[in-house]
């Protein structure tokens, strides 16, 4: 059966729709956004990170989390889906729905999505308080873009590339980026554009 769709949600009313669709869509500003579905090298990187992470993280009071977890981003009335997350927060083990206090937030590139995860993405990001690391993947450039907020809440940028070990340092995670691009070619028409596009909902 088709849903009939309007052209804007309030957030109640985004959560409420969300949870009828099959397929996961992303809410920003009263619009709702369609996600395609990942292409096998940004799925296998993104398991790569969590795999990591969650391995590293037993026992520390932090929790990885892969895409199918929403983040409240509520400065800028969104909710995300993004491709990894850590939280520390007790008040995120407690949630349901989505997250609203992650301490790493991890999004792999597209070339279709990659503007809005360098711009309006990780400007939305910046204003939660909780952040402490953002982490671009560019899995055909084989690198990794850690950006870290400072105690005069700037944000620096560390690159990773080549034989480097990659340095999560706000969940005191390391990973060198072998592990991190572990079974992906980097001559492979899955890094091709198309994956992850964001289509709005009429």
């Amino acid at each position: 059966m088709n849903t009939v769709m309007k052209s804007r949600f309030t957030s109640d009313e985004y959560l409420q729709w969300e949870s009828e669709q099959t397929e996961k869509h992303e809410y920003y500003s009263g619009e709702v956004f369609a996600m395609a579905g990942a292409r096998r090298a940004h799925v296998v990187v993104s398991g790569n990170i969590f795999a990591g992470f969650k391995q590293a993280l037993r026992g520390s009071g932090c929790q990885a989390y892969i895409a199918d977890m929403k983040l409240r981003v509520e400065y800028v009335d969104a909710f995300f889906y993004p491709d990894v997350m850590v939280s520390c927060s007790q008040q995120d083990r407690r949630a349901d729905q989505y997250l609203s206090e992650p301490t790493l937030i991890v999004e792999v590139l597209s070339d279709s999505t990659a503007a809005f995860d360098r711009g309006d993405k990780f400007a939305a990001y910046r204003s939660l308080t909780s952040l402490q690391e953002y982490v671009i993947v560019d899995i055909a450039a084989r690198r990794i873009e850690c950006f870290r907020r400072t105690a005069d809440n700037d944000w620096l940028l560390h690159d990773y590339i080549g034989e480097q070990v990659c340095q999560f340092t706000s969940i005191d995670v390391s990973m060198t980026l072998a592990e991190v691009f572990e079974d992906v070619e980097v001559l492979n028409d899955e890094l091709l554009p198309q994956h992850g596009a964001i289509n709005p909902i009429p």
